[in-house]
């Protein structure tokens, strides 16, 4: 990676993502936090339900099943379990954390293990990889972290948190997700002998907001203004932003003979921050939300700092 593929990249794919991040947080100044919380519902909403099904059917109406394709959930979900042990023994089972409630160290275990795969990771493998790189983000989120999330991620919050022992229905909760249903429809006709071009189109017309909008969210819901990290902080910063991809670079080059774009851009996806979802888990379950909210701005912050030595040892 040369310097001036870093600017191009700066330029091009993290200087927006920066800005849209950093309007919400000017946005989040100007409101009161009941504002706050309405406005986080109404792009949820609207995201959940509209722009983010619309850009994963056509993700996923455009990919060919194929071994690339799978490697992307295979790494991607084995690099979340085999980095997420070490870190649940330190939180867990040291002294290390000692001064964290169980609260926290859940909190804390889900930030080490949930990546923002699709709102951070697809425009930065559009810009390396072009539509393939959408359709690998498209493919870690669906078939890897999302339904992580939703058990192991609600196993963690619920049995290691403490606070709560109604999980709810996590699974029912999951398939009731839209983005998943448009996600599999996309895959299922993409197999048939049809020619959904045009609704491939329009889906992909009607899914562009969905990486501003979020982006423009993670912004407004970061407590800015109470960034002081602790060390239990930045060291899952750290699990996160350097062992995971690591893990999953390692697992890469041992699996696969031949190392293509996908498992490139799969290393890129499990080094990408703290998920934004790992607040509204925490907030859910009861676990130390302040904590996982500053876990996510550090990650996001010292995201920019990582990403290159990555794409260097890549060589992307």
């Amino acid at each position: 990676m040369t310097f001036d593929f870093y600017l191009d990249l700066l330029a091009q794919v993290l200087f927006p993502m920066a800005l849209l991040i950093a309007a919400g947080a000017i946005w989040r100044t100007r409101m009161e936090e009941a504002g706050i919380r309405a406005v986080r519902g109404y792009i949820t909403t609207v995201t959940i339900n509209l722009f983010a099904p619309a850009l994963l059917f056509a993700a996923a109406a455009t990919a060919e099943i194929n071994t690339d394709i799978l490697s992307v959930p295979l790494l991607v979900a084995s690099s979340m379990l085999f980095s997420g042990l070490p870190l649940y023994l330190l939180l867990f089972k040291t002294r290390f954390a000692q001064n964290c409630s169980q609260a926290a160290r859940a909190g804390l275990l889900l930030c080490g293990i949930f990546g923002n795969v699709l709102f951070m990771g697809y425009p930065l493998l559009v810009h390396l990889y072009g539509e393939a790189g959408g359709r690998y983000a498209a493919f870690a989120d669906m078939t890897a972290t999302t339904p992580l999330l939703w058990t192991v991620g609600v196993w963690i919050a619920v049995k290691l948190g403490g606070q709560t022992s109604d999980a709810g229905h996590p699974i029912r909760q999951l398939f009731g997700l839209p983005p998943l249903w448009a996600f599999f429809a996309g895959v299922l006709l993409a197999q048939l002998p049809i020619n959904i071009q045009p609704l491939i189109h329009a889906a992909h017309f009607i899914g562009q907001p969905t990486v501003p909008v979020m982006l423009l969210m993670l912004g407004l819901s970061i407590p800015w203004s109470q960034l002081a990290p602790s060390k239990p902080v930045l060291t899952v910063v750290g699990f996160k932003l350097l062992l995971m991809p690591l893990a999953a670079y390692f697992l890469a080059y041992l699996l696969f003979p031949r190392i293509t774009d996908a498992q490139r851009a799969t290393v890129l996806e499990a080094g990408v921050p703290t998920m934004l979802m790992a607040v509204g888990i925490a907030d859910r379950y009861k676990l130390d939300v302040e904590k996982v909210a500053l876990t996510v701005a550090w990650g996001t912050v010292l995201f920019l700092l990582t990403l290159p030595v990555w794409l260097m040892m890549l060589g992307s």
